[in-house]
């Protein structure tokens, strides 16, 4: 399909296809985290549990349920989260659940935020009581972000179904797919034989054409396994230049996808103001020093702060992630004096 949003909406049709094609019919609901982002269309905002972004489509949106990250902030164990899981099962009921949404590293929403290994053994354990499916958004972590072709890989679970888009382009023309598992296909291929999907540029030939290339230019030039050896090297290289800040709480990632989250200086816990307005400054003092970043200041909807995604390309030179850092840890520099600036100040909004 054309990518990323068409991928997930085409998961979410073969996930309930799946559980009709088995004759339980009232399976529809689906459960994400709430700190999530899967796409723009109605379909793929209804598994975010951002108000910010559902507001103004809430008529036309699904009742889908949601539960908190296991982030530093709610609880890194992720016994929280399983909890949340637990609760949000048996209110809604569990033979009603279609499936478990979301990214294994996340990207927009909570850069470079993964749930511990904990989390992924207890989801796999009520998968298999409860009959939902696993369904890992890889959108942005497909063909080798991480450091592996997936990076369901490096989780201790076999998802049911995956999507991907981004990197199978590599920036040249819009395509994104769908991967399931044999008996996920078995369900309908034995069922009714019918799942139409209907999309125009659907099997596109120079799209699959570029799409073949690009795997075979990762392949024959080891980029996942670059990606792989320099990923922690890189991640360490980040956290060691921005140790000393009082703004960083925390630098994480997997692979070439990076994020940094920030806080209030002042306790190096709370969120910072969003009139402060740090992640629109950091991106902009990213530019200003050649250095492109993502920032995302989601503090409205209550599950995480003013944060940074990093993604270098597989193809960077040594010299040119160590160059990356250090323009970071200046970018960071500059912003944190003009916070504490305006904070000493008791500065308000602009």
């Amino acid at each position: 399909m054309s990518g990323g949003s068409e991928a997930n909406e085409t998961a979410l049709r073969l996930a309930r296809s799946y559980h009709v094609e088995r004759g339980e019919p009232n399976r529809w609901r689906v459960i994400s985290p709430a700190q999530a982002y899967h796409g723009p269309t109605v379909a793929t905002l209804s598994l975010t549990g951002r108000p910010s972004l559902q507001r103004p489509f809430d008529p036309y949106g699904a009742q889908h349920l949601h539960i908190p990250p296991s982030s530093w902030r709610f609880d890194p164990t992720g016994e929280a989260a399983l909890t949340a899981l637990d609760e949000v099962l048996e209110t809604a009921g569990p033979e009603t659940v279609s499936a478990f949404f979301c990214e294994p590293v996340s990207a927009a929403a909570l850069p470079a935020y993964s749930p511990p290994e904990a989390f992924w053994l207890g989801l796999d354990e009520r998968r298999r009581e409860h009959g939902f499916l696993v369904c890992l958004d890889e959108v942005v972590t497909g063909m080798g972000r991480t450091g592996s072709w997936f990076a369901a890989e490096q989780l201790p679970l076999e998802p049911d179904i995956i999507t991907t888009a981004k990197g199978l382009g590599a920036g040249y023309v819009p395509i994104g797919a769908m991967l399931c598992t044999d008996s996920v296909f078995a369900a309908v291929a034995e069922g009714s034989r019918a799942f139409e999907l209907g999309h125009t540029w659907g099997g596109a030939p120079v799209q699959c054409a570029v799409g073949l290339a690009v795997i075979d230019y990762l392949r024959t030039h080891e980029l996942v396994e670059r990606v792989a050896e320099l990923g922690p090297r890189l991640r360490s290289s980040l956290a060691a230049a921005l140790e000393e800040s009082e703004l960083v709480r925390e630098v994480r990632g997997r692979g070439f996808l990076l994020g940094i989250d920030y806080v209030d200086p002042r306790d190096g816990e709370s969120l910072l103001e969003p009139e402060l307005d740090v992640a629109r400054r950091i991106d902009m003092e990213a530019l200003e020093r050649g250095l492109l970043v993502y920032s995302t200041q989601p503090t409205l909807d209550g599950y995480a702060g003013d944060q940074t995604l990093l993604a270098p390309a597989f193809v960077s030179s040594e010299a040119e992630l160590a160059e990356m850092v250090e323009r970071m840890a200046r970018v960071v520099s500059a912003i944190e004096r003009q916070v504490k600036d305006r904070l000493s100040a008791g500065v308000g909004p602009r």
